[in-house]
């Protein structure tokens, strides 16, 4: 059963969500989340740290976590860390 999440996201971020140019999320993975969850998605100020009052719904797709992938090691995420790729249809 899907549920709806609201997550703070700061204003560059959620004006690129909004725009169709920023099409994932990277959080810390302390809370649960699910494909088909609604992610509500709270703009925060940058400067005031408040709310501005505006909001967006996106619905999760994939969801991807790395505590526990064992994909490389830990020296060479120490050095290089991750980077996210979002994959569009040409």
């Amino acid at each position: 059963m899907s549920k709806t999440i609201e997550k703070k996201t700061m204003s560059k971020q959620f004006k690129q969500i909004e725009q169709g140019i920023k099409t994932y999320d990277l959080r810390l993975a302390d809370w649960d989340c699910q494909p088909g969850d609604i992610l509500v998605l709270v703009e925060i100020d940058e400067r005031t740290k408040q709310p501005t009052g505006r909001k967006l719904r996106r619905k999760v797709g994939h969801v991807g976590k790395t505590k526990g992938f064992g994909a490389w090691p830990d020296e060479d995420i120490d050095r290089y860390g991750f980077q996210v790729i979002s994959l569009l249809v040409e």
